[in-house]
């Protein structure tokens, strides 16, 4: 590092600078939607908070444990998440190893056609009339059967065997009697813990955050997920501000749908921020350290 060039150094600099504005930038809205899930309502809605509260009250918080709506769709958003990421996994393991095998013969073509889905699809219409025509409206299931495999993350998946599995490795266990069941789960699973971390990251926040699936197919209210309820607050905030302020009910209404917004928000984001920090650590492990050796 001491035989750095000054150009060397400059470059760092610079590298150095354009992160740290970068993490501002993404800091920042995070920073404010907590200061303001914590500072009273009339201080946010007049732009006096910025990156400190003002005046700290827990009435969103308050509001949100005595909305029985929003608990249950918690539980429900919980509950898709979990079901929905377990099969979201399976499907895709058992669609990516064999893609992966190279004596799969005519891998490449079932490759070929499930590439050629991510080109062309059914559209909405035709969508909601098979979910109709199988039974599954105003179900769990019309959230997690419709998006149970995205042919992007198989083809992640299927990469990843092919490129960090020496395939010298499952030929030596197939010869000492391995079945191909007992290769995937005892060889290629274990040695697949970054790339199955990342699946679980991409599955579970793509249906924590998903609320149009639900917006279509369900029509029972203690089947919604949690976004449809934060979506009715953010739509029911935008026309009390349209409708603007007239007597004092109606103002503290709109101070307590301004506290409520952002800390739902907080709640409903909560979840995965906590996710995050277990699964970093194999993003970058080296998993192949110590596999091959001779």
């Amino acid at each position: 590092m001491n035989n750095q060039s000054f150009g060397d150094k400059l470059f760092e600099w610079a590298v150095h600078a354009i992160l740290a504005v970068i993490s501002v930038i993404v800091l920042y809205p995070l920073i404010f939607v907590l200061v303001a899930s914590i500072s009273h309502p009339e201080a946010v809605m007049q732009g006096e908070v910025w990156l400190w509260p003002k005046e700290i009250t827990w009435m969103g918080y308050k509001k949100i444990f005595q909305n029985h709506e929003i608990l249950s769709g918690y539980m429900n958003t919980i509950l898709y998440t979990t079901v929905g990421t377990a099969i979201n996994l399976v499907l895709s393991v058992a669609a990516a190893y064999p893609l992966s095998r190279r004596d799969f013969y005519g891998r490449n073509l079932i490759a070929a056609l499930m590439v050629f889905t991510m080109f062309f699809s059914g559209g909405m219409v035709p969508t909601y009339l098979l979910v109709k025509k199988l039974g599954m409206l105003n179900s769990m299931w019309a959230l997690i059967i419709p998006g149970a495999v995205s042919v992007y993350n198989i083809l992640i998946m299927r990469t990843f065997f092919q490129s960090s599995i020496p395939y010298e490795m499952q030929e030596a266990a197939s010869i000492d009697g391995c079945s191909n069941l007992g290769i995937l789960t005892r060889i290629v699973l274990p040695l697949s813990l970054p790339i199955i971390a990342v699946m679980i990251l991409f599955y579970s926040v793509g249906h924590w955050n998903s609320y149009f699936s639900a917006l279509m197919y369900l029509t029972d209210r203690h089947k919604y997920p949690l976004q449809l309820f934060l979506r009715e607050i953010l739509i029911q905030g935008q026309m009390q501000e349209m409708l603007g302020v007239g007597d004092d009910s109606h103002a503290r209404n709109v101070m307590e749908g301004e506290a409520i917004k952002y800390a739902v928000v907080i709640v409903a984001n909560l979840p995965v921020l906590l996710l995050y920090p277990f699964l970093q650590k194999y993003f970058v492990k080296g998993v192949m350290i110590g596999a091959v050796k001779g």
